[in-house]
C-alpha cells in the first residue's frame, strides 16, 4: 500500500512531501519526493478516555451537576445503565466506535461501567470494526482479569488497593481519575502508584511537581470538564512536566469526536500544534501500550488520510496547524489500521 501527499512524519510531524509505503500492517518507508497529490497524512487518533455505554443516553441530563450526572453508584448515567437492555447498549456502543473510526480514530480506553459483563458488551459492540477498543474494567476484580486493565472512578468513592496490586501482579495498566471536581482525591490517587491519572483539573503546584516526580501520564479531557462546569485541566503545565493525552470522556456529554477535542485544546491553550497533535496521537498511543502515533518507519501503519483539496482544508499553508484547529469528519478521505493490510 503506497500513499502520496503531505506526510506529518516523525515525532514532530514535520510536513514532508512524499510517500509512504505499508507492508504487512507495518510503515516500510517514507520517501520524499514531489508527487500530484492533495492528501495530508498524518498519525491516527488514540481517544485515551471515554465512557463509552453513555451512547445509550446522548444529552441527557441537562442542568444537573456532575456528581448528580455520574457519580456511581446513582449518579443518572449509572441508573441509565442499568436500565438499559444488553442489545441496545451493544448497538449504542457500536454506532460509537464506528463514529469513532470514522474521525481518525483507532484505538480508545474506556473505562467500562457493569463489571466482567461490561467488558464482554464492548467486546461485543467491537466484534470486527478496525478499532482497538482497550476495556478498563471496572466494580470487580473479574473485569480486570477479562479487561485490558482496571479503570478506578476515584480515590474518594472507594479504597483501590485490591485492584491496584491485581492489576499490578496481572501486568495490566491501573488509571484512575483524580481531580476532577475535587482536590481531596489527589494524595489517595498518587500514593496508589497508577500507570496514568485521568483529569486532574483541581491540581495544585504541589500535586504537579509530585506526578512530574514520579513521571505520571495524565489524560485531560477539557470539553468535558467545561461542559460539567468543574474547570479547565492544566494542561500547559501538565506538558512541561509529564506525558499528556486527550480523552473525550463521557458520550452523554459529548461527541467522540478526537478533532474537536483538539480543536478546544488548542485554542484555550498557548500550546502549538505539533504538541495538540501529539497528545492525540502519540502520548495516547503510550499510555495504551501500542506501537502508533508517530508515522516513522517499522511502526504500524495506523493512519489518518485527508483530503487537502477539500473546501475545508484547500490553501491551508500550516497542515499540522490545519489538522489540529481547521480538519474534521468531512475532510476525512481514509482511515488505516494495521489489521486491514496485515
Amino acid at each position: 500500500m503506497i500513499i502520496e501527499g503531505t506526510v506529518l512524519g516523525g515525532p514532530d510531524f514535520a510536513p514532508v512531501e512524499g510517500r509512504v509505503v505499508c507492508e504487512d500492517g507495518r510503515i516500510t518507508a517514507i520517501e520524499e519526493e514531489r508527487v500530484e497529490s492533495d492528501l495530508i497524512v498524518a498519525p491516527a487518533f488514540v481517544n485515551a478516555h471515554t465512557h463509552i455505554g453513555d451512547s445509550i443516553a446522548k444529552e441527557a441530563g441537562r442542568g444537573l451537576t456532575l456528581e448528580e450526572l455520574v457519580a456511581p453508584p446513582d449518579g443518572l448515567k449509572h441508573r441509565l445503565l442499568r436500565e438499559s437492555d444488553r442489545g441496545e447498549m451493544v448497538e449504542a456502543i457500536r454506532r460509537s466506535i464506528r463514529f469513532m473510526r470514522s474521525g481518525g480514530v483507532t484505538a480508545f480506553m474506556d473505562f467500562r461501567e457493569g463489571g466482567a459483563d461490561g467488558v464482554s458488551v464492548l467486546r461485543e459492540a467491537a466484534d470486527g470494526l478496525p478499532v482497538d477498543a482497550f476495556a478498563m474494567g471496572r466494580d470487580e476484580l473479574a473485569a480486570l482479569e477479562v479487561g485490558d486493565g482496571y479503570g478506578a472512578s476515584g480515590a474518594a468513592d472507594a479504597n483501590f488497593e485490591r485492584e491496584r496490586e491485581a492489576a499490578r501482579e496481572a501486568g495490566k495498566p491501573f488509571g484512575i481519575h483524580a481531580g476532577e471536581n475535587r482536590t481531596d482525591d489527589i494524595v489517595p490517587a498518587l500514593d496508589l502508584e497508577p500507570d496514568y491519572l485521568v483529569h486532574m483539573v483541581n491540581a495544585s503546584e504541589e500535586h504537579l511537581d509530585r506526578v512530574e516526580r514520579e513521571g505520571i501520564p495524565v489524560v485531560g479531557c477539557p470539553r468535558a470538564n467545561l461542559v460539567t462546569n468543574v474547570g479547565l485541566p492544566p494542561i500547559e503545565e501538565l506538558a512541561g512536566r509529564t506525558t499528556v493525552a486527550l480523552g473525550t470522556d463521557n458520550v452523554m456529554l459529548n461527541s467522540p469526536s478526537m478533532f474537536r477535542e483538539m480543536e478546544f485544546a488548542a485554542k484555550f491553550t498557548d500550546l502549538d500544534a505539533p504538541a495538540v497533535l501529539r497528545m492525540a496521537t502519540r502520548a495516547g498511543a503510550e499510555i495504551a501500550g501500542i506501537d502508533a502515533g508517530t508515522i516513522e518507519e517499522g511502526r504500524e501503519a495506523r493512519l489518518l488520510v485527508l483530503d487537502g483539496d477539500s473546501d475545508n482544508l484547500s490553501g491551508v499553508r500550516d497542515p499540522v496547524r490545519a489538522v489540529v484547529r481547521r480538519a474534521g469528519m468531512a475532510d476525512v478521505s481514509e482511515v488505516i489500521h494495521p489489521a486491514q493490510h496485515s
